[in-house]
């Protein structure tokens, strides 16, 4: 359980720590070597218009994340009327009850001790646990960092193409571009902040393809109507359309909450808390 908690602390930092170096490396270092192509106009060169895609995959991936971090499970616990399921819920709050006696869907957790409503994961990345209240939001900020990671993998790989006068043409080159980096760093022929670029390229696409993956999977059970804790509970749900699956996550406006980063207005959990 320590692990666990300090993991709860450190992940967080670490995804912190990645966005700002990316965005450090975008800003400061792939947009202005873009600058130098002559045959462009100012209005759409391409600095400017990867600048804009940019900053609006960063800025939904961030505004995602950060409503993530705000919508707490707990206040949504205490906010829905759970009918005789309420007592539980206090008694789950103040330590008289032990977490095994859940709610259908419901589940505690020891790690930021809240109560989470249809209770799909504990997020280390977020320090939050993800449920019917963030999923939403949860999904869109996969969504967009791995669309952030893309965009960089992209830049830095044209930044390196260009410093190092090499094709990518071949898919076999990008394997091996590590490896020989390596050599060449040691070797003195390699610049260290050449070789940051490189590691950074792989680190990207780690994380592009873990949050595509993982937003994929997510996707997957929303539309069978399930969460992972059910799955893995082996909880049995009730069938229902796919598309009143969707809409119970992503709400009526799902397609403003798409573009703008924002609470899910129109969902059945909101409505639920307000009555």
């Amino acid at each position: 359980m320590l692990v666990l908690r300090l993991l709860n602390v450190v992940a967080p930092a670490y995804f912190l720590c990645i966005s700002l170096v990316t965005f450090v490396l975008q800003i400061f270092l792939f947009i202005p070597s873009m600058f130098r192509d002559p045959s462009t106009t100012p209005l759409f060169s391409p600095a400017l218009l990867h600048g804009a895609l940019f900053l609006f995959l960063s800025a939904n991936a961030l505004g995602n994340y950060i409503l993530v971090i705000q919508n707490t499970p707990e206040e949504l616990g205490k906010g829905l009327n759970l009918g005789e399921g309420a007592e539980t819920v206090a008694d789950w709050l103040d330590g008289s009850r032990s977490p095994g006696s859940a709610l259908p869907s419901t589940h505690y957790c020891r790690l930021c001790a809240r109560v989470t409503q249809r209770h799909d994961h504990h997020c280390f990345f977020t320090g939050n646990c993800i449920g019917s209240r963030n999923m939403r939001n949860f999904i869109m900020f996969c969504l967009y960092t791995s669309l952030a990671c893309l965009d960089s993998l992209v830049a830095g790989m044209a930044y390196i193409s260009a410093s190092l006068s090499m094709s990518f043409a071949n898919p076999l080159a990008f394997l091996t571009l590590l490896p020989h980096s390596i050599s060449q760093f040691f070797s003195g022929a390699l610049l260290s902040s050449e070789m940051f670029v490189i590691l950074m390229l792989y680190l990207w696409l780690g994380i592009g393809l873990a949050c595509a993956g993982f937003c994929c999977h997510q996707l997957l059970l929303i539309l069978r109507g399930q969460t992972r804790y059910q799955v893995r509970k082996g909880m049995v749900v009730r069938a229902r359309p796919w598309r009143e699956n969707l809409r119970e996550v992503f709400g009526k406006r799902w397609l403003l909450g798409l573009l703008i980063p924002m609470l899910n207005v129109g969902s059945d959990c909101r409505r639920q808390k307000v009555k």
